[in-house]
């Protein structure tokens, strides 16, 4: 599968969460201090190792692909789970002067 990325490169534990190839960072450590994480075929045990357009990152034999120039990821829209407001009323803010 491809994942794109916004700027030129990711970092191979942020690479394994927003690939949905760990579940959190702490599994993505423990994954990549454990050898089982391939980038172009090769063991990677660094965490910051530094990933680039079409590496491909494999973990349990699920591969993935760095895709970068996301056609600008700032224009699209991006919704973050973990801010976001679940009381968010868009009546209230839709008649503001």
């Amino acid at each position: 599968m491809d994942v794109a990325i916004s700027g030129d490169s990711i970092r191979l534990g942020q690479f394994l969460k927003l690939a949905n190839l760990v579940e959190s960072g702490g599994h993505a450590k423990e994954v990549i201090a454990a050898g089982e994480v391939q980038v172009n075929g090769e063991v990677v045990t660094s965490r910051g190792f530094s990933l680039v357009d079409a590496d491909v990152v494999d973990l349990a034999g699920t591969s993935a692909t760095v895709v970068t120039g996301a056609e600008d990821a700032e224009d699209q829209d991006y919704f973050d789970e973990r801010t976001a407001n679940d009381d968010f009323d868009p009546e209230k803010w839709r008649n503001l002067p």
